[in-house]
């Protein structure tokens, strides 16, 4: 794989990472008015979208739609789960490893090119 098809993969990464903490980094601040967390969310979100939309751009080059939204989908997990572990304090348990495990082998499925 060259380089120009793991630029996607990195740009995906980035981009999850700013989308969680826009999804859900209010968690940790409740006591904020709604309002407030939704005009910072769609401002952390606008630097996602800038990382997101080159990624599927530039990486339908390399992948079709549906490899990249699995990847995408694949990259948005992990990111979450480090995520609710590290900044929400959240327990990962085994229920989640399973459920995580049946999505990624699903990915697997849709990299593997049609059966038969």
């Amino acid at each position: 794989m060259s380089l120009n098809a793991l630029t996607p993969v990195a740009l995906l990464l980035a981009s999850n990472v700013f989308m969680t903490f826009a999804w859900y980094g209010h968690l940790r601040f409740a006591d904020k008015p709604l309002w407030i967390v939704v005009l910072a969310s769609w401002g952390i979100a606008f630097f996602e979208y800038w990382l997101a939309v080159p990624a599927n751009r530039w990486g339908h080059a390399h992948w079709t739609a549906a490899e990249l939204k699995t990847m995408q989908e694949v990259i948005t997990l992990l990111v979450f789960a480090v995520f609710s572990v590290a900044y929400l304090g959240e327990a990962f348990t085994w229920n989640h490893a399973v459920g995580f495990g049946l999505i990624v082998a699903g990915a697997f499925f849709v990299f593997m090119g049609p059966l038969g």
